[in-house]
């Protein structure tokens, strides 16, 4: 069963504007492209690993593809990952950004104003809630952990397999690796084009190890992110 090399998706507009994205198909910014490219600069040489990348002989060998979340500013930065590794990209649904249904595109403060009840419902941070037309929590769970446990068994254990996707999906997997439930706040740090190695443990159900987390190496220099308050999902 291979280790999974989780990269969070780079940088969109939506993302400074800390809306719901959800699984709308917002686009990298310019920010987020010179993430990306800085992140397939960075891979480049994990085929060889070099002491000066404490990550490279953690996940070395690779397995031979890098597969993504299907929504745009997932697929756009594992596209320049996957060239410059000279692997193929796949791209699975199943592995998209929690559903914030008719509320996606919005922020905190356009839903406190248009329906404050949502609002104070989503606060309070119930694995079982969902907005209308949306997924809850506990049901984005059991699938984006399903699907990545389903790529962890499909390749061999001394592998490595490059996956990009969302930070709300990063948060799920932070969370049964510390045994946290699936309510309250995020809790976890979570940067764009940020990478976090795990491992899967099927015997404890689909649990996770974390080896390595929130990794920006690549990224010095660059802007600020934008900061995350717990208060709206920044994915």
């Amino acid at each position: 069963m291979a280790q999974l090399l989780l990269i969070r998706h780079g940088e969109t507009n939506a993302n400074l504007g800390l809306r719901f994205q959800g699984q709308l198909d917002v686009p990298l910014n310019a920010t987020g492209q010179e993430q990306a490219r800085r992140l397939a600069q960075r891979a480049r040489g994990w085929t060889a690993p070099s002491a000066n990348d404490a990550l490279a002989p953690l996940c070395a060998p690779l397995a031979p593809l890098v597969v993504s979340s299907d929504l745009s500013r997932a697929r756009q930065t594992a596209e320049p990952l996957a060239q410059a590794l000279g692997l193929p990209l796949q791209t699975l649904a199943d592995l998209r950004e929690q559903s914030f249904g008719v509320w996606e595109g919005a922020s905190g403060e356009e839903i406190a104003e248009s329906d404050p009840h949502a609002l104070q419902h989503w606060l309070r941070f119930e694995a079982d809630y969902a907005f209308a037309g949306g997924e809850s929590t506990r049901a984005f769970d059991a699938r984006v952990c399903s699907a990545l446990a389903a790529l962890a068994a499909a390749h061999s254990a001394d592998l490595t397999l490059p996956v990009v996707l969302h930070g709300g999906v990063l948060e799920m997997v932070w969370r049964r690796a510390k045994g946290l439930g699936l309510d309250g706040k995020r809790v976890s740090r979570i940067p764009n084009a940020g990478l976090n190695l795990v491992r899967l443990q099927p015997s404890a159900g689909e649990a996770f190890e974390v080896l390595h987390w929130a990794d920006t190496a690549h990224l010095a220099g660059m802007p600020p992110q934008p900061t995350y308050h717990g208060d709206e999902p920044n994915d």
